[in-house]
């Protein structure tokens, strides 16, 4: 039976959570289960070692005894696998792909969280979306954050947050604008083929606004030149503006280099995805990263 901990780690649910029901929702298993294993313990030592009470589950005797050995054979468990974490981690970098934005404004204050959540170095390669998908595709990473989906065999994509999108100038304007006010502005644009680009074109669409219309007077193919080439726009009489994700331009919305305005009744939102490959899904690494980043909020 020490050869199978599933069903000691069974018997410590169950008397931590003083229930044969709550073990069995804590555990994902049926209660049916949860009492079978039990009964299996029971019958290895030749011993009662749970008695079930109305107000919950109380030990033996020798359930006592053997409560304090499984604590003990648990911790050893515990000990042994941080051990072999350490030989492993020797010569391991993790790798994270990252999209423009993210890479750039979110990922970076949390990296010293995942060095310590994995005991090791990280790298991340920032790109745009499509050639950080193509790198997980090829496993030249081990996941990879974007701003669209990964429609790919083998490749598991979840909705990691949203981020919210919004027009930017160098000079003050107002703070909610009317469709209107968007042809009285200069603007950077995003290029052709961008994910934002595509968003901010089809939310427009839905309010009879063709951005192609716009006065156009340059492009940029990533956030951080639209960003810069907002603060060091010379076109004084027009505002000039573009559009950005909020969290890339925190810093100078508190400095008041830069002013934000949204639409009237319109939200600019998308999703940010967090994927990994199939065959990784139980990675103790991938999967401790998953955790710490999908509880990242901006």
């Amino acid at each position: 039976m020490l050869k199978d901990f599933t069903k000691l780690e069974t018997f410590l649910v169950v008397v931590k959570e003083r229930s044969f029901s709550k073990a069995s929702a804590k555990l994902g298993i049926s209660q049916p289960a949860v009492t079978q294993q039990i009964k299996f313990i029971e019958e290895y030592l030749d011993s009662r070692v749970v008695e079930r009470k109305k107000n919950g589950i109380k030990l033996t005797k020798e359930g006592e005894d053997f409560h304090k050995i499984v604590l003990k054979l648990s911790k050893a468990i515990q000990n042994t696998e941080k051990d072999i974490i350490k030989i492993i981690n020797k010569e391991f970098t993790f790798k994270i792909g990252s999209s423009l934005t993210i890479g750039h404004y979110i990922i970076p204050k949390h990296l010293d969280d995942i060095k310590d959540q994995i005991k090791n170095d990280v790298f991340i390669s920032i790109d745009k979306s499509n050639r950080i998908i193509d790198m997980l595709v090829d496993k030249k990473i081990d996941i990879a954050l974007t701003d669209t989906p990964v429609h790919e065999d083998g490749v598991i994509s979840r909705e990691w947050m949203n981020d919210e999108l919004v027009i930017f100038s160098n000079q003050q304007i107002p703070s909610v604008l009317e469709k209107e006010d968007l042809f009285k502005f200069n603007w950077i644009c995003r290029d052709e083929e961008s994910p934002t680009r595509k968003l901010i074109s089809e939310a427009l669409e839905e309010i009879d606004v063709d951005c192609s219309t716009f006065n156009v007077k340059g492009i940029v193919d990533n956030s951080t030149l639209a960003k810069e080439t907002i603060l060091h726009c010379i076109f004084k009489n027009t505002p000039t503006v573009s559009v950005i994700s909020k969290t890339a331009i925190q810093k100078e919305l508190k400095d008041k280099t830069l002013f934000e305005a949204r639409l009237k009744d319109t939200r600019l939102m998308r999703k940010l995805y967090l994927s990994y490959n199939r065959d990784r899904r139980k990675d103790a690494f991938v999967d401790k990263v998953i955790k710490l980043i999908l509880n990242i909020k901006i």
